[in-house]
């Protein structure tokens, strides 16, 4: 079943970035944060994504809110996508879908491609938004126009 808008984020842990395990505890209940799920590294949509949610990082973090990006793709190839865009905020490996799954993150265009979903949560981890849309760069405006709501 898929998190909705007044759920409470469940605890999770991935592999980040760096290769270290990311527990979900380290922000939820203690910062707002916006978690984003999108398909695969270095694709023309989901590098504009990630480039976007880059360029617009300063504002997040005046709102004091993290980013979080996450895709099926190994944590080497996060590490080549992180370094080539110098994104400042963690991506975490989800190689098994486990994450997807546990949010509820549905296939687009047919079934064929892992869905583009943005979360953003409150400070109580309470999820404030679900925004699906396969477009990259809307995900930032809504979630920076519900993170300055809370």
């Amino acid at each position: 079943m898929a998190l909705q808008v007044g759920d409470k984020v469940p605890n999770f842990s991935a592999i980040d970035t760096n290769a270290n395990v990311f527990q979900s505890d380290t922000v939820v209940g203690k910062k707002a944060f916006v978690i984003y799920f999108y398909p695969k590294d270095d694709t023309r949509v989901c590098t504009e994504q990630a480039c976007s949610f880059r360029d617009q990082y300063e504002n997040f973090k005046v709102l004091d809110a993290e980013v979080i990006g996450v895709s099926s793709d190994s944590v080497k190839s996060h590490q080549k996508f992180t370094n080539q865009y110098k994104l400042p905020f963690i991506l975490l490996s989800d190689v098994d879908k486990k994450l997807r799954r546990l949010f509820g993150v549905p296939n687009d265009l047919l079934g064929l491609i892992p869905g583009r979903v943005t979360y953003v949560v409150d400070k109580n981890g309470i999820i404030q938004l679900v925004f699906n849309s396969m477009s990259g760069k809307i995900h930032i405006e809504k979630a920076l126009q519900i993170l300055k709501r809370t």
